[in-house]
């Protein structure tokens, strides 16, 4: 053999061992950007026996952690970025005599990202499941690299809905008054069944292929401020799922609460602030594992807390997000969530972030709003500003506007003692309202499709304090029980598939009944939108007399007086009663009807209705 092909040789050797060595699977975050409050960066490597090489960095770069665990297959790198301008630099990994290099890019932040403006008791929230409400891009429906496939059949299988599909009805979704979408989670979910709703997730980084690409993602972002309209995040701090990469090759042993492997939480989320809870059931409802299928993350580890606090700030600043959502948030390591909680607030000062808090008690919810005065005296601050009203939608939800005789503890009542416990909240025009979501019973069964008593739910929705969030194809009459299952609640809109012969989507494709529902939604949250005293006016409510509930919303301004009749019968209600609410005004103006009453007289409100009347 010549001597140049024996060098040829040895090169060819060289680069191929050289390329065998130097293989790194991920690097997450894959990026960053400069003049973050997050500056110190902890950069996550994976590769084989990574950790066994020395790391250093170029352009003069400060490395100021490096930080190995009990896996040799990871490695994380702490770099400052405080005062470094955008660029792309290299990470060098040398063991003996090899070595090999990573690009990584600063990138230059958006102006005024720090300062974006998020969401509040101004917008109205439209909750979308992707997977059930619009196919645009059947193409990617099934895709390799993923294990369920596509069946409409099964009710809790794929049924192909993506982001093409939620763009192409953007219009549809501003014209009912929406200003704001929240999309159930939209990274890739990689479970062999029941993926769809997306909250056991295998790739945090990476939308799910089915749905399409984090492209596309930037696309619903951009179609969204197009409109004047926001984007909120579903995140999940929690869990994730099992078939998470990571499962098969932990960081650490501690990346998991492991008991060891599975056991599943108790749900008793009242433990979280019981004086009297024991520390056994206290840690087996924040380290349990919500179901088997979702690992649960020990946000109590320093690198798993600032892995999934640099995960949600990635994606703020790369897909422009204006609001957050968290699942379960109860359920993390308490003061690991504040923490968490805390760094997404120091990043974003205005930034609106709502936790699912799901109790049946005010003052249980209120524990978990910012500055509570009830978590203070556990010396607890969860740091998080919204919270999720579930005691208003348990009410609703329980069939209130099903009771026709009041008494004492029944009927409409039970909604002038929710909001009397107003008080117990730090701020409560930042509490999230909804009559139903996607974990929920379809408020159209608990009302059996009828229109009046969906009148009454949704004319309180908008009139109450606290930010409204629709469902869905609520606003269509859209029924669903929760009886029978979760795919029952996540039905398909009807239109969303070009198979379907029904398109609620359009007006020529409604039937009569979605027609009337859609109607009234879209008039009444069109109002809404540019109604300041319902956005931060204060509440004034009267004790409900025959099952009738009058309120008023007011400001130096302007007033609303709402009233609700929750009896079947006609009633006179007589205004006298409400004459420090009403002695400056004339006359009040139905928004529903357009039809003017003298406030000098009495008003005569048919059963099961709802009047909304502007004072002049």
């Amino acid at each position: 053999m010549s001597g140049f092909l024996i060098m040829k040789n040895l090169v060819f050797l060289f680069f191929f061992t050289t390329t065998l060595f130097s293989q790194i699977k991920r690097v997450e975050p894959p990026f960053w950007w400069n003049n973050m409050t997050h500056s110190d960066v902890q950069i996550m490597f994976y590769g084989k026996n990574i950790a066994q090489n020395e790391v250093s960095v170029s352009n003069n770069i400060i490395i100021k952690n490096i930080k190995k665990t009990e896996n040799p297959n990871y490695v994380f790198v702490t770099i400052d970025t405080k005062n470094i301008e955008a660029q792309d630099f290299k990470f060098i990994f040398k063991n003996k005599n090899k070595s090999f290099t990573h690009n990584y890019s600063i990138k230059k932040r958006k102006e005024n990202s720090k300062f974006r403006k998020s969401f509040d008791a101004s917008d109205l929230i439209y909750l979308v499941m992707p997977d059930r409400f619009s196919n645009g891009n059947p193409d990617n429906d099934n895709t390799s690299e993923t294990f369920e496939k596509s069946d409409r059949n099964n009710k809790d299988g794929r049924h192909g809905g993506d982001i093409q599909g939620i763009i192409n009805n953007l219009d549809y979704i501003k014209e009912l008054g929406a200003t704001a979408l929240w999309p159930t989670p939209l990274c890739e979910d990689n479970d062999e069944k029941v993926s769809y709703h997306t909250y056991g997730q295998s790739d945090v980084y990476k939308i799910d292929s089915r749905y399409g690409t984090n492209e596309d993602y930037l696309r619903l972002s951009k179609e969204l401020h197009n409109r004047d309209m926001k984007l909120i995040l579903d995140y999940v701090t929690n869990h994730w799922g099992y078939k998470h990469w990571m499962m098969d090759d932990l960081p650490t042993y501690d990346w998991l609460h492991q008991f060891p492997g599975f056991k599943q939480t108790n749900y008793r989320m009242t433990t979280q602030f019981d004086p009297n809870a024991s520390e056994i059931d206290t840690n087996l409802c924040t380290d349990g594992w919500f179901v088997k299928s979702m690992p649960d993350l020990n946000q109590s580890n320093p690198l798993v807390l600032n892995y999934i606090i640099q995960n949600v700030i990635w994606w703020v600043e790369y897909a422009d997000i204006d609001g957050i959502r968290v699942d379960t948030y109860p359920y993390a390591d308490k003061k690991s969530i504040a923490l968490w909680t805390k760094a997404v607030t120091d990043e974003y000062p205005n930034i609106n972030i709502t936790g699912e808090t799901w109790l049946y008690s005010p003052a249980q919810i209120a524990f978990w709003q910012k500055d509570s005065k009830i978590g203070a005296i556990q010396s607890y601050n969860s740091y998080l500003p919204n919270v999720m009203d579930f005691m208003f939608q348990n009410i609703l939800a329980n069939g209130v506007f099903n009771e026709d005789n009041a008494t004492w503890n029944q009927g409409i009542i039970k909604l002038y003692d929710n909001f009397a416990n107003d008080f117990l909240y730090p701020e409560i025009n930042n509490v999230l309202i909804f009559a139903d979501n996607h974990d929920t019973n379809r408020i159209n069964d608990t009302y059996n499709g009828d229109l009046n008593k969906y009148k009454m739910v949704m004319a309180l929705l908008a009139t109450t304090r606290g930010v409204p969030q629709i469902y869905q194809g609520s606003e269509i009459g859209m029924g669903g029980s929760k009886s029978v299952g979760d795919g029952d609640i996540r039905r398909d809109f009807p239109g969303g598939w070009k198979e379907d012969k029904n398109n609620a989507f359009t007006k020529s494709g409604r039937t009569e009944t979605q027609q009337n529902f859609h109607d009234f939604t879209s008039n009444l949250f069109n109002w809404r939108k540019n109604k300041t005293v319902i956005h931060s006016g204060k509440l004034k409510q009267y004790i409900p007399e025959n099952n009738v509930y009058a309120y008023f919303r007011y400001n130096e301004t302007e007033s609303v007086m709402v009233i609700i009749n929750n009896a079947k019968e006609k009633q006179t209600l007589n205004l006298n009663r409400f004459k420090e609410s009403i002695d400056n005004y004339v006359t009040g103006k139905d928004v529903l009807t357009n039809k003017n009453f003298d406030l000098k007289n009495d008003i005569l409100i048919e059963g099961k209705s709802v009047l909304i009347l502007e004072l002049h």
